[in-house]
């Protein structure tokens, strides 16, 4: 069994963040809620090394990451790698929710918003909103149609969905737990979702994130080279 480091309830609309070593992983599991989780990364010894979606879109040729794909940074190294996932609904383009955008969708209701969210994460870590990237959100089933329009395919998403992310360098992450702009939902009401640190198995010679793309393992070359 996977020995755990700590586990964390995030409550709905409210945020998280943690210290992630090279070799642990992160579970995230929805809940019963339905919840979509906004997460970010920087490398824990240069935070100007940050999350980048626009390179794990481009180079994977997917704007769907699933199980075996991973997250890059926008210094062409692995992030993450996403070895479990019961969803493969999860979203790189649409971005979290504002206080602008609550306001349209939730009118005269107070609400929190994964923008302000990730601003607080941020600023206790000591950086700046111009150091927060582009969000990857979990558990939100988003396509694209054939005209360029974003749709929100909820039949992609169930209760209970659950993503397991492994370290590729020493990180901090954070999190938001607030409804993803596009959720149809009428009503703010995010439920609360669990996040398990957890010490990951070593990964085998074959392992699927690895092995799966040539830009993968130029990836993973990088963060060799890092830590040579």
């Amino acid at each position: 069994a996977a020995a755990i480091i700590h586990q964390e309830i995030i409550p709905g609309g409210w945020y998280w963040s943690t210290a992630l070593k090279r070799g642990e992983a992160l579970r995230i599991d929805q809940g019963e809620g339905g919840s979509t989780v906004a997460l970010v990364a920087w490398n824990a010894t240069d935070t100007s090394e940050r999350l980048n979606l626009v390179d794990t879109v481009k180079v994977q040729w997917t704007t769907a990451p699933g199980k075996g794909r991973v997250i890059f940074s926008d210094m062409g190294r692995v992030m993450f790698s996403l070895i479990e996932d019961s969803s493969g609904a999860h979203d790189c383009l649409m971005g979290g929710s504002t206080a602008a955008s609550n306001a349209t969708k939730y009118p005269g209701v107070k609400t929190r918003n994964t923008r302000d969210n990730l601003v607080l994460v941020a600023g206790k870590l000591g950086l700046e909103r111009r150091d927060i990237p582009a969000i990857l959100n979990l558990f939100a089933p988003v396509r694209v149609d054939d005209d360029g329009g974003f749709h929100w395919r909820g039949k992609l998403s169930n209760s209970g969905d659950y993503a397991e992310l492994r370290a590729e360098m020493d990180m901090i992450v954070g999190f938001s737990n607030c409804p993803h702009p596009l959720d149809p939902d009428p009503v703010y009401a995010p439920q609360p979702v669990t996040v398990t640190r957890f010490r990951a198995a070593a990964p085998a010679v074959d392992d699927l994130a690895r092995t799966a793309t040539a830009e993968a393992l130029r990836g993973f070359e990088n963060n060799a080279a890092m830590l040579a």
